[in-house]
């Protein structure tokens, strides 16, 4: 049996439409009611856990207070459900004795080590870059990501990490991007060097089920495959368009067909290869696969992301 936590959520559901379709055992577990959830309850409450974890032989862990709950939630309650809950979860999972445990984490744990200082080269992000968090969402991601590996280390449970990027379909959390570029214009720049579709970050999620117990410990950038490559930088952090324009022919007609425009700068660029090689993960939604589908059916969203739709965080 496997079972997910947030599975009301965007990603949650997402797994459990998939494991239902490929007819594997799964249970769900959310705060909220849905379709997708077979306990209602908290990962905070240990009568909840334990009952959840009854024969569990995987657990995906898709549960979190998000960057946009910052706004609206204390630090006590990240702390409570990122870290406290994940925290039951492992030790409930120990005693459980699961074949592998699954953390979603995410890029935002690297927070200040992102963005070079003007002038620079985008960052070229990969695992090995050591986080600087820059508020409660990214401490507390991390924190819970520490007791992953704690959990392996000492219980030998196999436990993966994996930090995803930006997969919602809601609007910006900042106000300038939402000014600047419409909704699907900016989701379409940012599969070049920040975004991933959700049928990649489930895929992501089902083969390191079956990576977990080879590899025993691991964190990974789940995000598309950037076309550039690291000599890319400093022209990325100028002229853009220009670098895109020479990596993916092409997309200048379909944006310009729906008044959309390339951003002029990219600061960052998420690498996924270790992801790739190590769990065997073939992604297949990156910009030119998304330019593709703009242009054949003028949205830029896989299928399992138009059934899922938008929840909004709250």
């Amino acid at each position: 049996m496997i079972v997910v936590t947030g599975s009301s959520g965007h990603l949650g559901e997402a797994l459990i439409r998939v494991l239902r379709e490929r007819d594997r055992p799964v249970r769900g577990l959310d705060i909220v009611a849905s379709p997708f959830t077979d306990i209602i309850g908290s990962i905070t409450d240990a009568d909840v856990v334990a009952r959840f974890m009854d024969g569990a032989t995987a657990v995906i862990h898709a549960a979190t207070l998000h960057k946009p709950h910052v706004a609206t939630h204390s630090r006590q309650q990240f702390v409570d459900t990122n870290i406290t809950g994940t925290l039951a979860l492992l030790e409930a999972a120990v005693r459980v004795n699961v074949g592998a445990f699954l953390y979603t984490s995410t890029t935002s744990t690297f927070g200040d080590a992102l963005v070079a200082p003007p002038g620079e080269p985008a960052t070229w992000i990969t695992e090995d870059v050591v986080p600087i968090p820059k508020n409660i969402y990214g401490v507390t991601k991390v924190a819970a990501e520490d007791l992953c590996a704690l959990a392996h280390r000492n219980q030998r449970l196999p436990c993966l990490v994996l930090r995803t990027s930006r997969f919602f379909p809601e609007a910006d959390d900042e106000p300038a991007q939402r000014v600047a570029f419409a909704s699907d214009n900016l989701k379409a720049n940012e599969f070049l060097y920040r975004r991933a579709d959700i049928e990649d970050i489930v895929d992501a999620h089902l083969v390191a089920l079956d990576a977990a117990p080879r590899l025993g410990f691991g964190r990974y950038i789940i995000s598309a495959t950037t076309p550039f490559d690291r000599t890319d930088g400093a022209a990325l952090r100028h002229d853009a368009p220009a670098v895109v324009r020479a990596r993916v022919p092409g997309w200048e007609d379909v944006y310009r067909s729906h008044d959309w425009r390339m951003t002029p700068s990219i600061d960052r660029v998420y690498d996924n290869a270790r992801a790739r090689a190590d769990l065997g993960w073939r992604p297949r939604h990156d910009f030119a696969a998304v330019i593709a589908r703009l242009r054949e059916t003028g949205d830029i969203r896989s299928p399992l992301a138009k059934a899922i739709g938008a929840k909004g965080y709250h």
